[in-house]
């Protein structure tokens, strides 16, 4: 395994160097990326930025937002956080499994400490009851990346006043609020461990993820300059762009919005003439395809169970909305919605 650090504390370069990375790299051999962010936002592929966020409060505090390219929840980052990536090649038993990739950081975390960590639910990481760890993946052309967040000393407040969460959310984990979910790692870890830099911390959990006692055994991997400008073209095609962090949000007369076990899924559609005119999804659910595909088949088609129904006949769901069982979700959209939205 090959080892990368960023040089940047922006978000949105450290994304582009994953999205690059996952694209272009040799991939003969995974590749272990960490970054470190200033204050930031990062909203998941599907989610609707303003649902999930406060945005006065965003801008005031001059907080950096960004979409990134898998699914997933929103998420708050800053200098008290360390992000990790692996980058490796679809085997076919990668995407969907956090536990594959998520097992080497907790046994690191273990092995400093932290014994009580653990996975819980889909792809979360917990102590003591609580969230210090959220994860995603994104799966394309026959690579992945499963990329996590680690709190270490994140500012809490801010975590509560910068995202909002959806209430049904909430209420279906059985949670009062945002604060109540998370934690910081650095209370938990053995003494020698509590009083890191950030970039300590980030580097005694390399050591123990790759095997060695010293960084400089470490297998590293370098950005070259025809690297860095792809990088850069990403950075403005995507992670800085308006059009992909807020997209188009016109208005829809329906809505249809339920949480499952493997996410949420938010249906607004448009419907003129007892057909389907205009449709988009949110959500936090995990698909390896582009949900475009499920939304193209639906434009244009009758507004009905057995419309709709056939139209997605020969589409396989799950590959779009992650574990979501497939009558649940013709269900959700054909369901009666609440209308004006």
């Amino acid at each position: 395994m090959r080892y990368l650090t960023s040089p940047s504390h922006d978000i949105r370069t450290n994304l582009a160097i994953e999205t690059y990375l996952m694209a272009h790299a040799d991939l003969s051999e995974p590749i272990l990326y960490f970054y470190i962010n200033s204050p930031c936002i990062i909203v998941g592929r599907y989610q609707n930025v303003l649902a999930e966020i406060n945005q006065a409060y965003v801008e005031q505090q001059k907080i950096i937002l960004t979409r990134r390219t898998s699914g997933g929840g929103a998420v708050f980052d800053d200098l008290g956080n360390v992000s990790f990536s692996f980058i490796t090649k679809d085997d076919g038993d990668g995407f969907g499994n956090f536990k594959r990739f998520t097992a080497p950081v907790l046994k690191a975390l273990h092995a400093m400490g932290a014994t009580g960590a653990e996975m819980s639910g889909r792809n979360d990481l917990l102590i003591d009851g609580k969230k210090f760890s959220g994860n995603a993946m994104h799966v394309e052309n026959g690579r992945l990346f499963s990329h996590g967040t680690l709190m270490y000393d994140v500012d809490q407040s801010q975590i509560a006043q910068a995202l909002t969460v959806p209430a049904d959310k909430m209420a279906s984990k059985g949670i009062k609020s945002v604060r109540s979910r998370v934690t910081n790692l650095r209370p938990y870890l053995a003494a020698e461990y509590q009083h890191l830099t950030i970039e300590e911390f980030r580097d005694n959990l390399a050591q123990e993820i790759l095997g060695v006692s010293d960084l400089a055994e470490a297998k590293r991997y370098s950005l070259d300059a025809a690297a860095k400008a792809g990088v850069d073209d990403l950075n403005q095609r995507y992670f800085k762009n308006w059009d992909w962090i807020y997209g188009q949000s016109p208005a829809f007369e329906l809505q249809h919005r339920r949480h499952f076990t493997a996410g949420t899924v938010d249906f607004r559609l448009n419907i003129a003439n007892g057909r389907i005119a205009d449709l988009t999804v949110y959500g936090d659910f995990f698909g390896s395809q582009p949900v475009q595909i499920v939304l193209d088949q639906l434009k244009g088609v009758k507004y009905t169970r057995t419309a709709v129904t056939a139209a997605l006949a020969d589409l396989d769901l799950q590959q779009y909305f992650g574990q979501i069982d497939r009558d649940q979700l013709i269900e959700l959209i054909v369901e009666q919605g609440e209308t004006g939205k």
